[in-house]
Formats: structure tokens, C-alpha cells, sequence
């Protein structure tokens, strides 16, 4: 899937794409409180009120600039909590370079934030080592979000997540840390949407008058258009995370702004608008 937003071009590489089995992330979806919300189905849950979900990776041509945005699961990796997350060996890479965009011809590395199916990615594994995916590439994280994962464990490096997906970066020198406005070209750059973690971002895109965003996880599905209420199970701050949905679906509602989900599965991008006191996806 491809979206044009003016001079920059984002296109979807899917590495999992799900229906059902999503209570564990979004507790109050249940199938008898989906049903309802009829503009749902067919494209982000079935009719009988399960959801369907995706995991993937959008990359983004600007003039000059190649990014990833968010790099998913990753293959061979371990001590991940859901069990199919582990020893993965998935044809990711085979289906980035597919599409035109082998390793090495990315050049910018982002994370919206360090959750294991966001960083994944980063790295793959070569004669028992954890080397960088993309070798050209600067890795951007986020200086909160960095400075929280690795200040809450006296032994940062033995956190699964950091050990294989980030710290193999930093070692490098191929990480960079940025603040939650950062400008990452004239047409891209980052805007605080914190609450599902301490330092996520979310990316704005601007080109010859038109807009887009790309959520990162501050909604997991377009029921919590519907319900801003409900919260993510892995929410660092539930309260804070609701807070920022109200406001940015409120200052997207009616506005001319693509919205592309990095967990929306089917058609994944569409426009805000208000649906009573609440709001939904239109695609």
C-alpha cells in the first residue's frame, strides 16, 4: 500500500497482520462493544466484533531522504512476553527489498518509541551477533524515551528489548537522540504524543499543502476513535495517553490530514471526522 502526500511518497510493509486475539493490548474492545461501532467493519474488525490489527513498517521518500519508520518484530529474537514474538523467522527483509527498499539504501532508521514491536528490526542476526539491519542508516530515538528505558533497571543491557534492538546501535555510534519536535527534513518531523510511553512521538508529514500523520501507538486501533477512553494495556500512563487522543483527534476532526495507522490493518490511513461526542476513521 502506497500513499502520495505532495513530494513524499510512505508505502506499508506488513510483517503480521491479525483478526482477534487483541484482548491482551486493548482489554476493553471486547466483541459485544465493537459490534456497535458499525463503520469498524469490514476493514478494521469482522462481524462478529473481533479486530484485526497489523504490524508494520512505512517507509518514507522525501526528496533526498529514505526513512523507516518503525521496524516491527525482527527475526531470531527471545524473551519476548507473547510467545509467537519469539524465534521469529519471517520474510520481512525479503518483502522491504521487494517493494524497492533493500537494507542498505535506507538512510534514516525512526522510532516512534522502544517497544519490542517497534525496534525489532533495528538489528538481525549474523554468526550469533546482533548487527544493524540498515548499515547506512542514522538510527533517531527519542531522548526521553532512550534516557527512560535505560535509567529504570541498574543493568539496562540485560532489558531483552534494549540489549539486542538498541544497544547494538548505540555501540556503533550509528544512534542519534532527539527531542519530540525534531525536524527530520523540511517535510517530516516529530510531534509529542506521549501517554502510551514517557517520549513517544508521532510523525508529521508536509509537502506542497498537503499533511499527513503517522500515529506510532498513541491509538493501537480506530475503536479508540470511537472510545478515546480506552486504554492500551501497555500504556505508561493511561490518563495521559487518553488526554493526548482527545486532543489529537479533536484538532485533526474535518481537517484535510491523512491519518496512517502503524497498527491499523486493511486500508490503514484515512480522515478524522466527529461522530457524535466521539470520532471515527473515514477511508
Amino acid at each position: 500500500m502506497k500513499w502520495q502526500i505532495g513530494d513524499v511518497t510512505v508505502t506499508k510493509i506488513v510483517e503480521i497482520e491479525t483478526t482477534g486475539g487483541s484482548r491482551f493490548i486493548l482489554p476493553d474492545a471486547t466483541p459485544e462493544a465493537i459490534r456497535p461501532i458499525s463503520w469498524l467493519i469490514p476493514h478494521f474488525a469482522d462481524e462478529n466484533g473481533r479486530l484485526k490489527m497489523s504490524i508494520h513498517a512505512l517507509l518514507v521518500e522525501a526528496p533526498g531522504r529514505r526513512i523507516i519508520v518503525d521496524t516491527c518484530l525482527g527475526n531470531d529474537k527471545k524473551d519476548r512476553r507473547i510467545p509467537t514474538w519469539n524465534d521469529r523467522s519471517g520474510p520481512f527483509l525479503e518483502d522491504l527489498t521487494a517493494a524497492g527498499f533493500a537494507p542498505e539504501t535506507i538512510d534514516t532508521v525512526l522510532c516512534t518509541h522502544l517497544h519490542v514491536d517497534h525496534v525489532g528490526w533495528n538489528t538481525r542476526l549474523v554468526d550469533g551477533k546482533w548487527v544493524p539491519t540498515f548499515p547506512k542508516a542514522r538510527y533517531l530515538f527519542g531522548r526521553i524515551e532512550y534516557e527512560h528505558w535505560t535509567t529504570q533497571t541498574a543493568r539496562p543491557d540485560q532489558h531483552p528489548v534494549i540489549a539486542d534492538s538498541v544497544k547494538p546501535i548505540f555501540d556503533l555510534g550509528l544512534a542519534d537522540l532527539v527531542e519530540l519536535d525534531h525536524q527530520i527534513c523540511p517535510e517530516i518531523r516529530l510531534m509529542p504524543s506521549t501517554g502510551h510511553s514517557p517520549g513517544h512521538a508521532s510523525v508529521l508529514i508536509s509537502s506542497k499543502g498537503k499533511r499527513a500523520m503517522i500515529t506510532g501507538d498513541f491509538a493501537h486501533h480506530p475503536c479508540q476513535f470511537a472510545h478515546p477512553e480506552w486504554a492500551s494495556s501497555a500504556d505508561y500512563d493511561k490518563k495521559a495517553g487518553e488526554a493526548t487522543r482527545r486532543r489529537i483527534l479533536a484538532e485533526l476532526a474535518g481537517e484535510p490530514v491523512l491519518m496512517i495507522g502503524t497498527h491499523f490493518a486493511g486500508p490503514t490511513a484515512g480522515h478524522v471526522v466527529r461522530d457524535g461526542e466521539a470520532f471515527k476513521l473515514v477511508v
